[in-house]
């Protein structure tokens, strides 16, 4: 590197982030289950949607997305006014980062909290913060004891990625009401969806001008691939939002398929559903293995192996059988996998290889010293 020629301070700090695997080699045919994806993919209306719009790639897309705000407007009972689209909710939060902190800034995240939050913190020169959790669940006491003037954003996914657990709304609120006073709370609600009844948020944006909520289209709409995802707060936020983001953030197509995404709550129910009944039946066979998990609220079990050694050798396991699972020891888990909640048939490969990894161990002589 240049010694003339320096980036900004912070970034060479940063920890390329690294994405769930999508190949095994020398297997043509896998099963991804280390991305969070949904396995139903996009209700056909979104795929309708985004056939149609090959006939005008030509144009540039809307650049105030209005079309796609007022959609989720009504589906969720929101001001379209105050809703903003980035290209995933990752660039909401890095929109927030741009807008709110830097240099001489804190930015508070949970121990196991997901990773673009502290790289984003890096890239405007802004600190990051890390609080412990309570066996893996935000601790909303410790989050406000971590604040400090320095505080201008605190993020908190709900439910948490990679862990899948929840705090409730009244900690939510608590945290809230908690934080100082020139910062902001950020709810990450990339997997409010999955969760029955659950607003992700937005009754408390509404209550409070402290409090911004982040959404996605990338995991139970099936878009991921696409890039597309939004953000609601008070107006004043979300005004200081748009200054800073580019015209044409979203492609036509995404933009699209987004609202023909969202339109589709009978897909959402039923990928919802779906998810609840397999997910339920991934954990009890993880369970009678004597595999450790956490309640999840998401589209994913975080299975606790016995230390990282064992956690490392059933990853391979699976990975034999084209079963690509997420090792997580980056977000302070080594002995764990995430593993995604996938199809029925899936689910069953996976529990069927972890029950063959165990009897293997299980079979393994013993090498004993001299007597």
């Amino acid at each position: 590197m240049s010694a003339t020629i320096q980036p900004q301070p912070g970034i060479l700090q940063i920890e390329l982030y690294k994405s769930g695997k999508s190949a095994v080699e020398g297997m043509e045919h896998v099963v991804k289950l280390s991305s969070n994806e949904n396995p139903l993919g996009a209700s056909d209306a979104a795929k309708v949607a985004y056939a149609r719009e090959m006939h005008s790639l030509n144009r540039y897309p809307s650049s105030d997305h209005i079309e796609l705000r007022t959609a989720i407007a009504q589906i969720h009972d929101l001001d379209a006014d105050r809703i903003i689209c980035g290209a995933g909710s990752d660039e909401v939060i890095t929109f927030l980062c741009q807008a709110y902190a830097g240099p001489g800034d804190e930015v508070v995240y949970t121990e196991h909290g997901f990773l673009m939050y502290p790289i984003s913190t890096l890239a405007v020169g802004a600190t990051p913060v890390k609080v412990a959790e309570k066996e893996r669940v935000a601790d909303v006491d410790a989050i406000l004891v971590a604040c400090t003037p320095k505080t201008r954003l605190v993020f908190i996914a709900n439910p948490n990625n990679p862990t899948g657990t929840m705090i409730s709304g009244r900690d939510m609120a608590r945290l809230a009401a908690g934080i100082p006073e020139q910062a902001l709370l950020v709810i990450d609600g990339a997997y409010a969806e999955y969760v029955e009844g659950y607003d992700g948020g937005t009754a408390l944006v509404d209550k409070l001008d402290n409090v911004v909520m982040t959404r996605t289209f990338s995991k139970i709409y099936g878009l991921g691939g696409l890039r597309v995802g939004w953000g609601y707060g008070p107006r004043h936020v979300i005004e200081v939002l748009n200054r800073i983001r580019g015209p044409f953030n979203l492609s036509s197509a995404g933009l699209a398929s987004a609202e023909a995404a969202v339109r589709d709550v009978g897909f959402v129910d039923k990928c919802r559903k779906e998810n609840a009944r397999m997910r339920k039946w991934l954990t009890l066979a993880l369970l009678e293995l004597g595999i450790e998990c956490d309640t999840s609220f998401a589209n994913f079990i975080l299975a606790r192996f016995a230390d990282e050694e064992q956690a490392e050798a059933c990853n391979q396991a699976l990975a034999n059988e084209g079963l690509i699972v997420r090792q997580v020891a980056a977000y302070g888990l080594p002995n764990c996998l995430r593993i995604t909640v996938g199809d029925e048939a899936s689910c069953r490969r996976v529990a069927h290889t972890i029950s063959n990894f165990f009897n293997a161990v299980l079979s393994e002589p013993t090498i004993e010293g001299p007597q």
